[in-house]
């Protein structure tokens, strides 16, 4: 398999060349690209976009790289339908990765006086934003204890010609090795890659044990070893097929402004840990592709979070629970915030079981729906009208108040604390003593089928 993005993307334009648009007219990077991808979306059209003339840089822009489950199959070698499912069960191997002593990244170098961030073409996304963002910047690091990698996304607002803003909002590993860094006294290594192939974006977002690396993990991911190599500046090892790798550190006890920022939640999110990287050296490959994920709620920005919450989930579930079915986290809900779960119900108690398991698989859900295995969950008017015929809310409705649960620091109705309630919702029927449902005679269907074929409406 290959382990970079432009051979993917060749790959995928090969398969596919209706779903690649390409863009020559001179855009601004304010605002310009991010209101064509929305409006692509608006037409419920989700091509891979290269803006290839970008006012004030030599670079293109590529975007909507991961705005389709088919593109995250195919980078899986999967069917769009399993893609979860494959993840879940490849996350579980762990292959260790594959030092490789130079990569095509290093063919070009700036520092000194010659390193700006502005070289590259930082989008502005939406007015609301405080500046231009990087929002495709995978960050890596290593525990400064056990010596563990990690890599996370990270929004990263342009402060500077060698500065960024990042939030380390989500309080998981990185923010932890910063923490860790900060009490022995000294700054976090990190590196910002920029362009990766997209199963290396979706193992990134894996949850593992915080003794466990990443890399590993992305291996397992992609059935064989990621190949690394070892950076020039920082003691770290990226990711070999990388477009860009920006070199640098994330200051101990150095905060200032970051944000607003528009959040894959649709609103403004003005919470941050304002934390500050700094370069020390920029590396890409001759051409380099400069990616860009479309902030908001788009596509590009919460399709990769479904599929990722949906092998998780499923990887959890089935430790007790091998009889669900299917697991699905809606785009309605941001791809984060709700999971439907169908269940081939054997006994009345397991709807809760599988509710209060969901919860603790990840504490940014906060409302879990259990239906019967007849209802497919990622049709949602299906999952709603089992909720309205299956449901009564005193008897079948679970609420964790908001004091007890822990919820998602960008969620705009968590508190201060980022505190959220939780709910669920067994939409399942009893095991007997139901309304019978209603089908279609088969037969009848099957001569249905083939008349309007026949006929040419179907």
């Amino acid at each position: 398999m290959v382990q970079d993005l432009r051979s993917f993307l060749e790959k995928f334009e090969q398969l596919f060349p209706r779903e690649v648009l390409r863009i020559d007219r001179e855009l601004n990077p304010e605002y310009e690209p991010s209101a064509v991808i929305m409006e692509l979306e608006r037409d419920r059209r989700y091509p891979v976009v290269f803006f290839e003339n970008i006012r004030g840089s030599a670079f293109p822009v590529v975007a909507n790289v991961l705005a389709t489950r088919q593109r995250l199959a195919l980078a899986l070698g999967a069917r769009p339908e399993n893609a979860a499912e494959v993840f879940a069960e490849r996350i579980k191997s762990a292959v260790p990765p594959q030092r490789i002593p130079e990569a095509p990244f290093q063919k070009n170098r700036l520092d000194g006086a010659a390193l700006n961030l502005s070289t590259f073409p930082i989008l502005t996304h939406f007015p609301v934003d405080a500046g231009p963002y990087v929002t495709a910047g995978l960050v890596m690091a290593r525990d400064p204890e056990s010596g563990v990698d990690t890599c996370g996304y990270h929004r990263m607002q342009l402060k500077g010609a060698d500065k960024l803003g990042v939030s380390l909002h989500s309080r998981q590993r990185l923010w932890e090795y910063l923490r860790r860094a900060e009490q022995a006294g000294r700054n976090l290594e990190a590196a910002v890659v920029i362009g990766v192939h997209p199963a290396l974006a979706l193992g990134s977002m894996a949850l593992i044990p915080y003794d466990q690396g990443k890399f590993d993990r992305i291996g397992g991911l992609l059935g064989a070893p990621l190949q690394v190599t070892p950076c020039r500046d920082i003691d770290l090892d990226v990711p070999t097929g990388a477009e860009i790798v920006i070199e640098g550190e994330i200051l101990a006890n150095c905060h200032e402004p970051e944000g607003p920022f528009a959040e894959f939640t649709d609103y403004a999110s003005y919470r941050s840990t304002e934390n500050v990287f700094r370069a020390k050296s920029i590396h890409y490959r001759d051409q380099a592709l400069y990616q860009s994920i479309t902030p908001a709620r788009s596509a590009d920005h919460v399709t990769i979070v479904a599929v990722h919450r949906e092998g998780e989930l499923r990887r959890a579930l089935h430790q007790t629970l091998p009889n669900v079915r299917q697991v699905h986290a809606p785009l309605s809900a941001c791809g984060l915030f709700h999971c439907y779960l169908a269940l081939e119900k054997t006994a009345e108690g397991q709807p809760m079981q599988a509710i209060l398991a969901a919860l603790a698989v990840d504490h940014n859900i906060k409302l879990v729906i259990v239906v019967d295995a007849d209802i497919d969950v990622f049709d949602e008017a299906r999952v709603l009208w089992a909720v309205a015929t299956r449901v009564q809310a005193d008897r079948d409705v679970l609420i964790i108040p908001q004091h007890q649960g822990m919820g998602c620091t960008l969620d705009p109705s968590s508190d201060d604390l980022s505190r959220s309630a939780k709910m669920g919702i067994d939409a399942t029927k009893p095991l007997s003593g139901f309304a019978r449902g209603i089908d279609p005679d088969p037969a009848a269907q099957a001569k249905a089928r083939q008349l309007l074929q026949e006929i040419g409406t179907s």
